[in-house]
């Protein structure tokens, strides 16, 4: 079994990194934003918790997303794996996976974290609200995501850092090029 974590700020290439490593290592994608949605579309117990959080502007426990990450695992037994995207958001998150990890008997393996300056984030942010004919509004919400990534999520790097876990990929260059090099850092801990 195989299992990434991939970090990097909003418009860092997460997404496509993502679909290409899934392709290449039969992975299973976790969002911990996806699951969020399902949840509450679902009305599942734990998406009318989700719900009444999200409503009142509260961040969901982390116990909540543990549970709903459980559900995944225990659903998807037969993987060769799985990339997490947007979990874990702080070290006492991080260090929460890796005991559901243990507990479920397979670690996290590595942690690829694409390199992108704050000024090329905006720059391709902004040129994907021109191609998708973004409205104004999501600005606010570019500028609390980038500000919660390089001013909170961007802590946790040193927690895996620590495990000898952590990648750092330049993010900035060729698709393919940047593709390679996370599937270099992959390879060398199988």
């Amino acid at each position: 079994m195989l299992n990434l974590v991939i970090f990097g700020p909003p418009g860092a290439g997460k997404g496509t990194q993502s679909d290409k490593l899934i392709a290449k290592y039969n992975l299973h994608h976790i969002s911990t934003g996806d699951l969020f949605r399902k949840h509450i579309k679902e009305q599942t117990d734990l998406g009318k918790k989700v719900k009444e959080y999200t409503d009142n502007g509260i961040l969901v426990p982390d116990e909540i997303t543990i549970a709903m990450l459980k559900g995944v695992l225990d659903e998807n037994k037969g993987v060769t794996g799985f990339i997490f995207d947007g979990f874990p958001r702080t070290v006492t998150q991080a260090e929460m996976l890796d005991k559901f990890m243990k507990e479920q008997g397979t670690a996290i393996h590595a942690v690829v974290a694409l390199d992108v300056s704050e000024d090329e984030v905006r720059t391709r942010l902004a040129k994907r609200k021109e191609i998708e004919n973004r409205s104004d509004d999501e600005e606010e919400k570019i500028n609390k995501r980038i500000f919660e990534y390089y001013n909170k999520t961007m802590h946790v790097l040193p927690y895996y850092h620590g495990q000898g876990k952590l990648h750092k990929i330049n993010g900035i260059g060729d698709v393919e090029a940047i593709f390679g090099n996370i599937c270099s850092a992959i390879d060398s801990v199988k």
